[in-house]
Parts: structure tokens; sequence; C-alpha cells
């Protein structure tokens, strides 16, 4: 058994978290604004595999905590400027610091506090809403990809692998966890922006015509972007970007694993991503992670990003229009 923490308990964190605490592992949530509900009623998981209720250490602070074996950060990327508060007080020598947070430098971020070698990564494939304080909604999958920052796996790699296996959570080592990250990308880039995009009611480009009037004003959920022929030929068409940018990087993702993805976004339904879920909510937007950081990528190595170019710089007017934080100014 493990000494674990988890920092940011939204729906991801707290997923994750209540699996770990029901496997038997000593688990700590530090949390705020959901705190006393956690600490008084715990963490309800409504999951097709089974609802279930976990009651996992709720803490305010850091330092209530003190050294673990394993941080699990579930936090947005808006928050990294928060770890060298959040996280010190939670690691040791011998911890092992797990981000499950999507888009690109995360890991980088961490690297600047801590060892290279304590850095782990997990990309997380999960349909999760949280639907109030203390309660989250599992709708599918929850596989997570697992590698080490910036070396191969190693033994311990495959033991907190193992962790998550025996908690319940398809998780497998990822050789390559940078390739990794931009298979993630090819999903999130376009069902997050466009979904968020749809609230303009038409599409991120002057020549492209407005798709669907029942969505003006309203963020499209992963169906909607895939029921009609204009939305879905962006979706194609990021997909496309995305894997052009990982080949020229060397990491090449072939087009079967795109339309996997899209066969596996059918089966989710009227799912709607975290972004979207952020932005309806009044809360800051990942734009720097998800979208500034994988196009500044593209600009280095020369790779041509008309839709990833259009969508960004809509994303980024449309946050600061509804006066929206955001992890920093999306590139333009």
């Amino acid at each position: 058994m493990m000494k674990i923490a988890v920092v940011g308990c939204g729906a991801l964190g707290s997923y994750y978290g209540a699996c770990l605490w029901r496997q038997g592992h000593e688990t700590h949530f530090v949390l705020r604004s959901d705190h006393d509900v956690v600490r008084s009623e715990g963490v309800r998981i409504l999951s097709p595999q089974g609802d279930f209720t976990a009651r996992p250490h709720a803490v305010r602070r850091s330092e209530e905590v003190g050294p673990v074996d394993l941080v699990v950060i579930g936090l947005k990327s808006t928050a990294n400027d928060q770890f060298a508060s959040l996280l010190p007080p939670l690691v040791g020598p011998g911890t092992a610091v797990l981000t499950l947070q999507n888009g690109l430098g995360n890991e980088e971020a961490l690297a600047e506090l801590f060892p290279a070698d304590q850095i782990l990564s997990g990309l997380c494939f999960v349909c999760l809403n949280r639907i109030r304080p203390g309660v989250v909604t599992h709708l599918a999958h929850g596989r997570i990809s697992l590698g080490q920052f910036r070396r191969p796996p190693d033994e311990r790699t495959h033991r907190i692998a193992g962790l998550f296996t025996d908690a319940g959570i398809d998780c497998a080592v990822s050789d390559n966890l940078e390739r990794a990250r931009w298979e993630k990308l090819v999903w999130n880039i376009p069902f997050n922006g466009l979904g968020v995009a749809g609230c303009l009611g038409h599409l991120p480009s002057r020549t492209l015509s407005w798709a669907g009037a029942a969505s003006l004003g309203k963020c499209l959920s992963t169906d909607q972007l895939l029921a009609h022929p204009e939305w879905r030929s962006w979706v194609g068409g990021l997909m496309d970007e995305v894997r052009s940018v990982a080949m020229a990087l060397g990491f090449p993702i072939p087009r079967e694993f795109a339309d996997t993805l899209v066969e596996r976004t059918h089966e989710m339904g009227a799912y709607r991503p975290s972004t979207v879920v952020d932005f309806e909510s009044g809360r800051s937007l990942e734009l720097e992670s998800l979208f500034g950081e994988p196009l500044r990528r593209a600009r280095r190595v020369g790779v041509p990003t008309p839709h990833l170019e259009a969508l960004t710089a809509v994303l980024s007017r449309l946050a600061s229009r509804e006066g929206r934080s955001t992890d920093r100014v999306a590139a333009q």
C-alpha cells in the first residue's frame, strides 16, 4: 500500500483518486472549494461500472499531509503557477510526481521544481463530469497511457502502472511519452476547441458558413460536431494538422488512429469535453497548453496549420471578450 496525495480534485483527480482509495491506499485529497463536502460525505462516483463512495483524507493544505510516495496532479494547466506552493511539502527524495494534465508544457513546469527522474506523465482517455461538489459521473472509458519524463520507462513506471491496473483502471506504459501526448492532442484540439467555438454560431473561418442555428450561443457537444458535415470537416482538418506536426517532430501517427478516435467519440454520445464545461461554468480556459504551445511547435518545424491558427485566434478572442483568464495568452 502507498501513501498518495491527489492535488486538483475536480472530475479527473477525484475519479482516479477514488479508485486508488478503493484499492486500499492511504489517499489524501488536497482541495479547497469541495473540502467540507468531501470531508463529511466523501466522494461519490457514479459509473456504469458500479457506483461507490470513497472517503479519502480531505485537507486544505499540503503541509497537513507531508511527503508521500505518489503525487497525482489533476489540476487544470491554468493553475500551474500554484505548483511551487502546493507540491514541495508533498515531495521527498523518493516521491513520484505524476501529472494527468492535458496539453503540452506541464512536465517542463514540474522540472523547474523537481528532478526530472521523479516526474511521470499520464494521458487519460476518459469521459468524466463533476456534477456537484463531491459527486463525479464517469460516463465511459478510463484508460491511462503512462510514461516517464525525458527518459524510457523504468521499474517504478511499471509499478505505478500496476497500481492503477489493480485499482480497476486500464493503464499501459508508453515507451514514448511525447508521441503519446501528441496522440492525445489529435482528439483534444478539435473536440475541446470546436466545442467552445460553437457558441459563436459559426465556424472559425470567414470562408465557411455558419453551422446550425440551434447552436447559436451554445457550446457544441461531441455528437453535434460529428453530425454536421462542416463541423465534421473541421474535426478532420484539425486532426490531420496535428498528425502532420507530430510527424515532423518524429512521432508518426497513422490516419487509422484518428479514425479510431472518431469511432470512440461516436460511442460517447452527447459528451461535453472539459474545455466546454469550463467555458459554460465561467472558469478559465486551458488555451496555452492545448492550443498555443502546439501551434508554436508547428511553426518551429514549418508545418502549415491554417485550421489550428484560425481556431486558436477565435478562442483567444472569445476568452478575451468574455473576460476569461487563461493559462497565458494563447499564440496569435
